[in-house]
């Protein structure tokens, strides 16, 4: 008995020392548990503070504030380095840009041509030169499934004279004029103006190499800038001759280069050899000394040339058109020949900013495999557009306003609201709704705040009788009419059919 009683003790005491480890266990991963919170806590907290101090920094170059998110604890949800979003708030610019081009493509007789974003890399390798920077570091490029090495196109000219080709164009009358505009991509440093997807806007004339037209396409590219409200234009022309007369300028150009080598900046040097004249395109301030004392190409140019180059001057002088000589403008692309110009604008402390620029590539069809043929066109860039239209505070584009809205209270008002939603429209008169409110006043505010003239109520009495309320919203007065001759009576009381939109 006594024996039982020890072994009892023992098995309780057991129990006990049991229960105080698995307490003090429990005491212990809690602690672990508050420890890994705390630390896991706060280091989420230091993760989060990253990204909120980042999102009040906003772009200077498109005043876009760019949020970071935290998933994961790494930041996510954003744009491609080089790459940006077009916000609503952006759209009116876009949408100004886009009506005055196509306004002055039809007027001076232009079609519209879209070339595909990826084009193979040869097509711009060739067109463009092997030895620039576009080719050498600014190119997309990848594999294709197919084994084909293809880019995404850094520029629209070599797309648009592959499709001239490819399309039979050559046999058409003369000369063909055509209209491209999208996005491009070179991998360059982003700055102010400048990312790695941009817009470009181009013109291009196919079949005439008479002076009058490079006059024709420059007088275009003043006409646009001034619709979209931009003033101070001027332009920067020079002639470079065609590729065999420049073979004689490039001997003494390369001569001169080699014997001011080490003036230059090792980058440049290897210029002299493959492409002299990219020089001239170097921002560096030593080599804009060395090439203040260079040969330059308007001096060495055929008979031809300098006779085409003066025929441009004579009809840029007819035009009124501000331009300046600048002997040592080459555009930096290898299928240019004779006339290449620029466009730019001067800000309030007389900088000058490129907006666009062209030329004429009368040897590129003929590089690519067609016929001869002389071809002259220029290109914006339309981000560059928008910025400078918001120094200005150019006009943006203004969307029609509605001058009816439609209000519905009920499930089967809302019903019976879409068809006559649908009449009005119909009609040619912009109409504007709130399906998705259902409150009445708060439709009638927003009616309000639109501006709108007339207000159609249908609620549950009118979707019964098929009729509908007609408030007018300058006068305060309203009336009830059939709902077959809602369309007609909303025509008769508008007070300005002019503004009416004609929908296709």
């Amino acid at each position: 008995m006594a024996r039982k009683k020890k072994a009892t003790k023992k098995v309780v005491k057991k129990k006990k020392t049991v229960k105080k480890a698995i307490k003090k266990t429990v005491k212990k991963k809690k602690n672990v548990s508050k420890k890994v919170v705390k630390k896991t806590t706060k280091k989420t907290s230091n993760n989060i503070k990253k990204p909120i101090s980042s999102i009040t920094k906003s772009l200077k170059n498109d005043s876009i504030v760019q949020q970071q998110f935290v998933k994961n604890g790494q930041l996510a949800l954003q744009t491609v380095r080089g790459m940006r979003d077009v916000l609503p708030g952006d759209q009116a610019y876009w949408q100004q840009i886009r009506k005055i081009f196509e306004k002055r493509s039809i007027e001076y007789g232009f079609s519209r041509i879209d070339t595909p974003i990826i084009e193979l890399e040869s097509l711009f390798a060739k067109a463009i030169g092997e030895d620039t920077d576009i080719i050498n570091s600014e190119l997309y490029t990848f594999n294709a499934k197919s084994g084909d090495k293809v880019a995404l196109r850094p520029e629209l000219t070599a797309s648009v004279v592959r499709a001239y080709i490819q399309h039979g164009m050559t046999i058409l009358p003369k000369p063909i004029k055509l209209f491209s505009m999208g996005p491009v991509y070179r991998y360059d440093k982003p700055g102010e103006g400048r990312y790695r997807e941009f817009h470009q806007a181009e013109f291009n004339i196919f079949g005439e190499d008479d002076a009058i037209l490079d006059a024709q396409v420059m007088q275009i590219a003043y006409r646009v800038l001034r619709s979209l409200g931009i003033k101070n234009i001027q332009f920067r022309v020079n002639s470079i001759g065609t590729a065999e007369s420049r073979k004689e300028y490039l001997k003494l150009l390369t001569a001169y280069f080699r014997s001011k080598k080490s003036k230059l900046p090792s980058k440049y040097r290897d210029m002299i050899n493959t492409n002299p004249m990219r020089i001239f395109d170097a921002k560096d301030d030593k080599c804009m000394q060395v090439c203040a004392g260079a040969p330059q190409a308007i001096d060495h140019l055929d008979k031809e040339s300098r006779e085409h180059f003066k025929n441009l001057l004579e009809y840029l002088d007819e035009l009124d058109l501000s331009y300046i000589i600048d002997s040592r403008l080459v555009r930096g692309l290898d299928y240019y020949t004779r006339t290449v110009f620029e466009i730019s604008v001067a800000d309030e402390q007389g900088l000058r900013h490129s907006l666009g620029g062209g030329g004429r590539f009368d040897e590129l069809v003929e590089l690519f495999g067609g016929e001869p043929t002389p071809a002259i066109g220029f290109a914006f860039g339309i981000d560059r557009l928008i910025m400078e239209m918001k120094r200005v505070k150019a006009k943006k584009y203004k969307e029609s306003q509605p001058r009816v809205f439609l209000a519905q209270l009920g499930d089967l008002a809302k019903k019976k609201s879409l068809q006559l939603f649908a009449d009005i429209e119909q009609s040619g008169i912009l109409v504007a709704e709130s399906f998705g409110r259902g409150a009445l006043k708060a439709q009638l505010r927003y009616a309000s705040k639109l501006g709108v003239d007339l207000t159609l109520i249908v609620g549950q009495q009118e979707a019964l009788d098929d009729t509908v309320i007609v408030k007018n919203m300058i006068t305060g007065t309203q009336e009830t009419i059939t709902k077959d001759k809602a369309v007609a009576f909303v025509k008769k009381n508008l007070k300005e059919t002019a503004k009416l939109v004609k929908r296709k």
